[in-house]
C-alpha cells in the first residue's frame, strides 16, 4: 500500500501537476494540503474521471486538506474535537482499506513571540488528543501532511542559523515528540537515522538548487504500519519542476 502526502500550495495552480503524479506513481491515497480552495471549488470532477475517490474541507485563501484514493474512504471526520469553533481547514480523516489515515495542514506560527504561535500550541494539544483517541479505535494509523516541525537539527540543512526559530524552537519539537509518544514512528528516520532529507525550500535565494531545505512533512505510523514499512521517498523531481510548490511529496510504501 502506498500512501503520499504533498503541500501544493494552491490545487488551483498545481492542479496538473497532482493530476500526472497521480498517473506516474499511482498511490492508493494521496493526502494534499494548502489547497486554497473554497469547499465548493474543489476539484472533485477532475479526480472521480480518472477513477479516484476524495474527500475534502476546502477554505479559500488559505489551509484547505484533501484525500484522493483508489479505494473510497471510509468513516470521513473534519476538524479537532478540542477546538470546535475552530474555523481553519487544516484536518481530515478517513478510514481506507482498513488504515486509518489522518492528514493534518499544522499550524505555522509565524514566530516564537507572535500570538500566531499560541494557537500553534493550542492547535498541537488539540491534535495529540484527537490522534490518541484515533490510535485507540484503529489498530492501523498513519498521521500524516505538512507538520511545520523539523524534529532535530539533522532536519534542518544550517541548524545554528535555525536555532529557536520558528519550526525548529525547542518547544515544537517537544510537541512532535508529544506525537510520537503516543505510539507512533517517524517512517523517514525509522528506515534512514542519519542525513538530510528535506521536504521544503523557501521560493527565495535558490534554496531549492542550494539543497538549503527543511523536513518539515512527514509521515508517523502505528507499529502494525511501521513493521510493514518497505520505503519512504522525498519526490525531489517535483519539487524541480516549473512552478512548484515549495513542497515536496513525500511517499511510504507498506507490505498490506
Amino acid at each position: 500500500m502506498k500512501i503520499a502526502t504533498w503541500n501544493v500550495n494552491s490545487l488551483n495552480v498545481r492542479l496538473p501537476q497532482v493530476q500526472n503524479w497521480l498517473q506516474q506513481h499511482q498511490p492508493d491515497v494521496l493526502v494534499l494540503q494548502e489547497l486554497k480552495l473554497d469547499q465548493d471549488k474543489y476539484p472533485a470532477a477532475v479526480f472521480q474521471m480518472a477513477g479516484l475517490h476524495t474527500v475534502w474541507s476546502g477554505q479559500k485563501t488559505y489551509n484547505g486538506v484533501a484525500v484522493i484514493s483508489k479505494a473510497e474512504p471510509q468513516d470521513v471526520h473534519t476538524g479537532l474535537p478540542a477546538l470546535p469553533d475552530d474555523p481553519q481547514r487544516r484536518v481530515i480523516a478517513a478510514t481506507i482499506n482498513g488504515v486509518r489515515v489522518i492528514n493534518v495542514y499544522c499550524v505555522n506560527g509565524e514566530a516564537p513571540d507572535s500570538p500566531k504561535f499560541e494557537y500553534k500550541r493550542q492547535w498541537f494539544a488539540a491534535l495529540a488528543e484527537f490522534v490518541r483517541g484515533e490510535i485507540g479505535r484503529y489498530g492501523k494509523v498513519v498521521l500524516l501532511g505538512d507538520f511545520n516541525i523539523a524534529p532535530a537539527d539533522a532536519d534542518c540543512y544550517d541548524p545554528e542559523k535555525w536555532h529557536e526559530k520558528i519550526h525548529c524552537t525547542s518547544i515544537e519539537r517537544l510537541w512532535f515528540r508529544n506525537l510520537l509518544d503516543l505510539g507512533l514512528t517517524d517512517s523517514l528516520r525509522h528506515l534512514y537515522p542519519e542525513g538530510a532529507h528535506y521536504t521544503w525550500w523557501d521560493y527565495r535565494g535558490a534554496m531549492f538548487q542550494r539543497r538549503q531545505g527543511l523536513r518539515i512533512d512527514h509521515i508517523l505510523v502505528t507499529a502494525a504500519l511501521r513493521d510493514a514499512l518497505q520505503t519512504v521517498q522525498v519526490d525531489l523531481e517535483a519539487r524541480g519542476q516549473e512552478r512548484p510548490s515549495d513542497h515536496a511529496p513525500v511517499w511510504a510504501e507498506f507490505a498490506l
